[in-house]
């Protein structure tokens, strides 16, 4: 059995809210999936203050600690989606002030094969094998090809996606061309964009995070008739040399992967210009952003407050040497 490469994962997600919140409903994709190349272990999640669902049943019992190891979420609150990704729900109708949601889990990855790409079917040809045709048999990967909230279907990502599918291209071949193009063309630029910025403005920038150069890459593949999907998820990143790692210092990512008959899903890094691979933790996939936002919910009150998010991913032989990121004042 081929030895794994086990990943040692924390995500922090604190709201310290401008006023109290009165009645709050949310939803989380926080769950890792176990892939045919990733597997999980010792995934626990921790909210304080207790949702209503964990609260205790009878009046004056004792209420267990909300950053308790291994609380598990009611099984009424979590369920899957179209795509098998697990969702969580949970809801606070007491008065609060601040939220404060933690993920852990180690997941252990195994390197994936890389596909012989030259040999893989044209992307004219995998382009109409997807068009719907009455009374043929259609594949998991069709609903990829259609628009979704961020990721529209356009004449300028078509164009964009063309100077990578060239006529005759292999579709792997291309994928892994449009990757570098992405990575070229755009400049990675904190702040330039928000979560709610499209593929079609984000080409436009030619600049913003991991979540645009998906959008773009998408909706370039999925504009020429392509099947592509989003995938969110960690990255492990290394510290400068000589220096320490530091707990919280990084952030979530997000790569795309694309379809083709013979190999299935091919899963390429535009950020970094790499195939996915021992560095990446796979959480959930689905057409782009909106379908995975790792948590977002509905709150009455609150005023304004935004999220402070802190990740950390770490090789276990790493974990006694890790340090905290020094606190702002």
């Amino acid at each position: 059995m081929t030895a794994l490469r086990w990943l040692r994962v924390q995500h922090d997600t604190h709201y310290d809210y401008d006023a109290p919140v009165e009645l709050a409903h949310h939803v989380a994709y926080l769950a890792p999936r176990a892939t045919a190349v990733q597997q999980v272990r010792g995934w626990a999640l921790s909210i304080d203050p207790l949702p209503d669902e964990w609260l205790p049943l009878q009046e004056g019992a004792e209420e267990p600690s909300a950053l308790q190891a291994g609380l598990a979420l009611p099984a009424a609150q979590h369920s899957l989606d179209s795509w098998g990704n697990q969702r969580l729900t949970f809801s606070h109708s007491r008065v609060h002030e601040r939220l404060t949601v933690r993920s852990t889990f180690e997941a252990g990855l195994a390197e994936p094969v890389m596909p012989d790409t030259g040999r893989s079917p044209a992307w004219e040809e995998v382009a109409e094998s997807l068009r719907y045709h009455a009374g043929a048999a259609h594949s998991e990967a069709v609903e990829f090809t259609l628009p979704s909230q961020f990721v529209p279907r356009s004449a300028q990502l078509a164009a964009f996606g063309r100077l990578a599918f060239t006529p005759g291209r292999s579709v792997l071949e291309g994928a892994l061309a449009l990757m570098n193009l992405v990575h070229e063309r755009f400049e990675y630029q904190p702040q330039a964009t928000s979560v709610n910025t499209r593929a079609t403005e984000a080409l436009s920038l030619s600049r913003g995070v991991c979540q645009d150069f998906a959008h773009v890459m998408i909706g370039a593949c999925r504009s020429l008739g392509l099947a592509a999907r989003y995938v969110s998820g960690y990255l492990l990143t290394q510290p400068p040399p000589g220096q320490p790692r530091l707990i919280g210092a990084d952030a979530s990512h997000a790569w795309a992967a694309v379809w083709c008959p013979d190999n299935g899903w091919l899963a390429l890094d535009p950020t970094n210009n790499v195939p996915v691979g021992l560095d990446h933790v796979t959480l959930a996939w689905g057409r782009d952003y909106a379908d995975v936002a790792p948590l977002r919910g509905v709150i009455r009150g609150g005023g304004r407050a935004l999220p402070r998010v802190a990740v950390t991913v770490a090789p276990q032989d790493e974990l006694p040497l890790l340090r905290s990121v020094p606190k702002e004042t």
